[in-house]
């Protein structure tokens, strides 16, 4: 969230760059002004009573020593009373101090300078297409097809055992999907990433703590006896390792990497756009997290961008990079970059990655800071995460795009983990 020092210092900002990103802020943000200065003024009373207070206490104590027990017991009359009223201010106090939050927990991050405008999709900045774009042929089978005549995935015994959105990886594919994982974290440890393998269930402070509660909470399973929720994304967990944390300005940047499953409720509509794996509830997923200095946090999104973009290089897969605009980018984040494969089988393509700077905006929320050895000041850091990669529509363009008379044809970087070269 933002911080309350920086929406009181740059108010007309903040209100102008919320309008960019199409949210009308200044209702808002003239109420947080006024609770803030509610707050103060209520601190103020409390502060002044309390000042109040000490002085009659010792005066009491002048008196008792005294022997003027009368006047000592008129001032400890006067003190019961001033603590009621430090009391009653404390309250008062609190509670205007949570309604100030919760009206701060609604604005959104502000998008950064670079961010096109934009209301939806269509209006996502193309920023590279890579030059291996098939064209589309006629009669080319799209990846459900492939799986069940290959025998890779069973879809109709994932609705029998769990629903829809929930497939069974069998023989090769099981085999496609461990494959992938591997190369991915291989790839991701190779470029710096400390693996993590973190739980797959979170509780309540850790979904607010990178945003995902309250803003998504319809979209997480939710396990209300234990106050859990299945994650979304290992990028929860991952990064609430270092929530109520101050690190040392010489350990930045954090660099990790996890492989989870992954939890959405995903609720949409029926067809094409969501048959086979282009929607699940259920899926495997390689993340990348860093935190870093604010100064540096922009070059680190770039070299996060440019390490996705490797992978699918890789992979052989003809791939797009998008900058989202404002109206497509995330309630947490500044500034996101879309990755997008070709889908030969369907004609169209399908997001496989996305990778976003959130800035202060998690690390406010996570109490996420770093001080610089001997300094006593600190300053929160900047969080970064990207898919690198979400399996499910991977698996669909490697199966599209390389569909063959004689089977599916595997990239090299994939034959010392699959132990062959074609599927058959």
């Amino acid at each position: 969230m933002l911080t309350l020092r920086f929406i009181q210092e740059n108010s007309e900002t903040v209100v102008r760059k919320l309008a960019v990103k199409n949210f009308d802020a200044t209702a808002l943000v003239d109420e947080i002004t006024r609770l803030d200065d509610e707050r103060k003024n209520l601190q103020k009373e409390a502060d002044d009573r309390s000042a109040e207070l000490n002085t009659l206490s010792r005066q009491v104590g002048a008196l008792v020593k005294a022997g003027e027990t009368g006047e000592a017991e008129a001032m400890k009359a006067r003190t019961t009373v001033l603590k009621e009223v430090i009391a009653a201010l404390a309250a008062s106090h609190d509670a205007t101090m949570s309604r100030l939050n919760d009206l701060i927990l609604r604005l959104p991050n502000l998008p950064h300078d670079s961010v096109p405008p934009g209301k939806g999709a269509d209006d996502n900045q193309i920023v590279k297409i890579s030059d291996n774009i098939p064209a589309h042929e006629e009669g080319q089978a799209p990846h459900w097809e492939l799986a069940r005549r290959h025998d890779l995935i069973d879809f109709d015994a994932g609705v029998k055992i769990t629903g829809a959105g929930f497939p069974v990886y069998k023989g090769v594919g099981a085999k496609l999907q461990r494959a992938l994982i591997h190369f991915f974290l291989d790839e991701n440890t190779r470029a710096g990433y400390g693996e993590i393998m973190p739980p797959l269930v979170v509780n309540e402070a850790s979904g607010f703590g990178t945003g995902q509660l309250p803003d998504k909470e319809g979209q997480m399973y939710h396990v209300p006896v234990d106050g859990l929720y299945l994650i979304p994304t290992a990028e929860v967990p991952v990064t609430n390792l270092y929530r109520d944390t101050i690190l040392d300005a010489d350990a930045l940047p954090v660099k990790n990497t996890a492989y989870t499953a992954c939890f959405r409720r995903e609720a949409g509509s029926y067809g094409k756009e969501v048959r086979g794996l282009n929607r699940l509830h259920q899926f495997d997923k390689v993340e990348i997290v860093q935190i870093t200095r604010p100064e540096e946090s922009y070059e680190a999104l770039e070299g996060m961008v440019r390490h996705v973009e490797s992978l699918l290089v890789k992979l052989e897969l003809p791939y797009r990079i998008l900058r989202l605009c404002v109206g497509d980018t995330s309630f947490t984040s500044a500034l996101t970059y879309d990755f997008e494969v070709y889908s030969k089988g369907q004609d169209r393509w399908l997001e496989v990655s996305s990778v976003s700077n959130f800035e202060e905006f998690q690390a406010n929320r996570l109490k996420l800071r770093f001080k610089a050895r001997g300094d006593k000041k600190t300053t929160l850091a900047h969080t970064l995460n990207g898919s690198a990669l979400a399996l499910p529509r991977v698996v669909a363009a490697l199966l599209e795009n390389n569909q063959t008379p004689d089977g599916i044809r595997l990239p090299a970087v994939l034959h010392p983990f699959m132990g062959a070269s074609m599927i058959r």
